[in-house]
């Protein structure tokens, strides 16, 4: 990887594929510095910037929150592998957590599926008429 010269946000935004205002976003959340302004001047972002920026969407990728990410950087000086590793091995719980949920939506979306296609004539929905029981319940 060639060295990054000195970039404008959007100069940033386009090479880490995201929006200014997510940059600015994580500015204000932390994640990432905000550079000093010249008099007079543009902000300007190094390699480094492009890197963390990098490291940030690719962690937002795998489902981390922006909490957890900030955890993550404050221990990406390689030194803290075993409390990155912790706090992956929560992270994967809570991963596995939502997928148990997810596939108890899917078990019952296909269940509801089954039953619109077994019903014949002039009948209500079966889904439809789950849903407003379950609808009850709240």
């Amino acid at each position: 990887m060639y060295p990054v010269p000195s970039l404008t946000i959007g100069a940033l935004a386009e090479a880490a594929g995201v929006h200014v205002e997510t940059i600015r976003f994580y500015q204000r959340k932390g994640l990432l510095p905000e550079p000093k302004r010249p008099p007079g001047g543009i902000r300007h972002y190094g390699q480094s910037d492009l890197e963390r920026l990098r490291f940030v969407k690719s962690a937002k990728g795998l489902g981390f929150s922006l909490e957890e990410i900030g955890q993550l950087l404050k221990l990406a000086d390689g030194t803290h592998c075993r409390e990155a590793a912790e706090l992956a091995a929560q992270h994967l719980l809570s991963v596995q957590a939502r997928l148990c949920e997810l596939h108890r939506i899917e078990g019952a979306l296909l269940q509801q599926l089954e039953a619109c296609k077994s019903q014949q004539g002039n009948y209500p929905c079966p889904l439809i008429e789950s849903l407003r029981e379950h609808a009850r319940d709240y």
